[in-house]
């Protein structure tokens, strides 16, 4: 027999041996050494068709589901994998960068599979044996595979929509076809939220919680607790794994910010708006935070965080962020607005950010100075009507927010302390019948610090005012009607 065959036989049984012990294989071939949720998941998913697994951050999934896409590749013939995502930079920077990463790590899995930024595939079968990335924005993206041996990973489940889960599901009829649902559950409808309740008898689920896992900081989980309360929605979302409760008087549920958090949604580019917004809530001392919040055409990322910082500091940091927008973005030529809490202390931050628009000649930039105890703007249609159900122009411009959110107008960069601030405001009805957010000593009474970034967020989409300084209309569904050339020429 010769030296060739003698290996061929040895190789096939090395692969019987790691289909049944999926585990094993990621210890001999990876390196990969599972925590016990991990290997539990391994081995259900070995046994069976669907598995479903909610989790906190942090806990190792990413790490699971690119061990589980390459076990697939290795131990089964014309394999074929699906991995898809709500977003490209979950799917390709976070999983697909994971799966490059373990792959270059083994001498064998180097020399088997072929890695690039969309495929993963056997070396001479790259038309049948392969594993590919394609993000869950239309159902026509998970149609079209059949393979005995095949299987679906989805990642971030709970931002999937119900159609495209009912596509990947419908295709899912070979003998050895699975199904693998993972991520925070951070809303209670939609198919990953059936998996754990109605449909459970059709999945083997899992629960993992930050708290258990030895990958975790520990003191920032008991720092999240003190501060927002262990019943709190982020908590139970981000830390236990749970799926949120809905509080009745909170103004903002978890579920709308989570669903427009950049790790579950990318606004569409015909979906953008045709403006840029910088949004400043000022403070100067103690525990606050003066927060700048940028609003570019709809894609809203904190972009200053200071403590204890002078007014003066805070103007260099709207001309710095002013400054890097112009040069970042050559095909954007309209107007960049800075709309300022300009209660208190921030009417000093107006006055000189306007002297330096005019020294530096900033022809581009303008100031829209926002007083929170002002009336809400009535001479619009849209601001008589924000005026028949809101009490200020806090609760107005957090309102706006709120509806963005819900429309998926927006998509904001996923932090963990602003998605907590802004699902933990309360609202309340005024004695006059009109609804207002709950105060910020309210709040500070409660334990809470000041919602100073929800603040920021909420300025940097506010509309009211823009018409007033600009001509342009005054509400988001007016806008995104317009093309670029005749809004700004308006």
């Amino acid at each position: 027999m010769s030296m060739n065959s003698n290996r061929v036989k040895a190789f096939r049984r090395a692969i019987s041996t790691y289909r049944d012990d999926p585990v094993r294989f990621a210890s001999e071939v990876m390196s990969f050494r599972p925590d016990p949720w991990q290997a539990d998941a391994m081995c259900r998913i070995r046994d069976n068709r669907r598995l479903a697994i909610k989790s906190g951050q942090g806990v190792g999934k990413t790490g699971i589901e690119a061990v589980l896409v390459i076990w697939f590749l290795f131990c089964f013939p014309y394999a074929r994998v699906v991995c898809t995502a709500p977003t490209k930079q979950q799917l390709h920077d976070v999983l697909w960068s994971e799966i490059d990463k373990w792959i270059t790590k083994s001498p064998t899995l180097r020399k088997m599979f072929k890695w690039t930024k969309t495929y993963v595939y056997l070396k001479g079968q790259e038309k049948r044996w392969f594993a590919v990335a394609r993000t869950a924005t239309k159902p026509e993206n998970m149609q079209g595979f059949h393979e005995t041996n095949m299987m679906f990973i989805v990642d971030e489940a709970s931002g999937v929509a119900d159609p495209i889960m009912e596509a990947i599901m419908g295709t899912l009829s070979g003998e050895n076809n699975k199904l693998i649902m993972m991520g925070n559950p951070t809303r209670n409808t939609g198919t990953f939220y059936d998996a754990f309740t109605r449909d459970r008898d059709l999945w083997q689920t899992m629960t993992v919680s930050s708290e258990d896992s030895p990958r975790t900081n520990k003191d920032n989980i008991a720092a999240l607790k003190r501060k927002y309360g262990e019943a709190s929605n982020v908590v139970r979302v981000r830390v236990l794994g749970k799926f949120p409760t809905q509080d009745d008087d909170v103004f903002i549920p978890l579920s709308l910010i989570e669903q427009c958090s950049s790790r579950a949604y990318e606004l569409p580019e015909e979906m953008e708006m045709p403006f840029v917004i910088l949004g400043c809530d000022v403070a100067r001392f103690g525990d606050d935070e003066t927060i700048i919040f940028r609003n570019y055409k709809g894609h809203c990322k904190m972009v200053r965080q200071r403590h204890g910082q002078d007014l003066m500091a805070t103007v260099g940091d709207i001309v710095w962020e002013y400054r890097t927008i112009v040069e970042e973005h050559p095909d954007y030529f309209g107007k960049i607005f800075v709309q300022i809490d300009d209660t208190g202390l921030g009417g000093g931050v107006t006055d000189r950010l306007r002297e330096v628009k005019r020294e530096q000649r900033l022809s581009r930039m303008v100031v829209i100075p926002i007083n929170a105890a002002e009336k809400i703007e009535t001479d619009s249609p849209a601001g008589k009507k924000s005026a028949e159900h809101y009490n200020n122009l806090t609760t107005d411009m957090w309102a706006t927010l709120r509806d963005d959110l819900e429309a998926r107008a927006v998509d904001i960069e996923d932090n963990e302390e602003t998605v907590a601030q802004l699902s933990s405001r309360k609202y309340r009805m005024a004695s006059n019948g009109k609804l207002e957010v709950e105060p910020k000593q309210e709040m500070k009474k409660r334990g809470l610090g000041s919602p100073d970034r929800g603040d920021a967020l909420s300025l940097c989409l506010y509309l009211g005012k823009i018409k007033k300084h600009t001509g342009a209309p005054p509400n988001a569904e007016a806008i995104s009607a317009l093309t670029k050339e005749n809004y700004w020429s308006s």
